[in-house]
């Protein structure tokens, strides 16, 4: 995992859309190819990969999980970052502001996610936390789902 600042598009990715992304015959999977060919940073704090993790290891497979963490620290294209202040901004959901926390701490670019809790955020100036959805993500990578 590196520490960058390069000028690249730096993302949030919700535990919704990663399932998404790493189903073999998803039609979203060419995120995940994205993502492996380098071509945005992936932001996570450690919150959030234990949470990729266990739900990925309940949905698919331990295998898969442990084959998901070994990829994510083998990566140069994550950026891990723990963040130290936590915004509550987002109440229907608590579990939901370990995404935004990171999305603020790493400037990230957007929060990609499916999930409507995350609507809230739209309404609230500050910080700034742009959310998009799958398709959107593909779109802004140039890719067609």
């Amino acid at each position: 995992m590196k520490e960058t600042d390069d000028a690249q598009r730096f993302v949030v990715i919700d535990t919704n859309c990663l399932l998404q992304m790493i189903g073999r015959r998803s039609k979203c999977r060419k995120l995940w190819d994205a993502f492996l060919e380098g071509r945005f940073i992936w932001c996570v704090s450690d919150e959030i990969l234990y949470e990729y993790e266990e739900l990925v290891a309940q949905k698919v497979s331990s295998q898969a999980a442990e084959m998901l963490m070994y990829a994510f620290r083998m990566s140069l294209d994550v950026w891990l970052k723990n963040p130290y202040y936590h915004f509550h901004l987002i109440e229907l959901d608590k579990d939901d502001n370990k995404f935004v926390d990171c999305a603020v701490i790493t400037n990230a670019d957007y929060i990609v996610s499916e999930d409507t809790h995350f609507r809230i955020l739209k309404d609230i100036p500050f910080p700034n936390v742009r959310i998009i959805r799958l398709n959107d993500f593909a779109k802004d990578l140039g890719l067609d789902l």
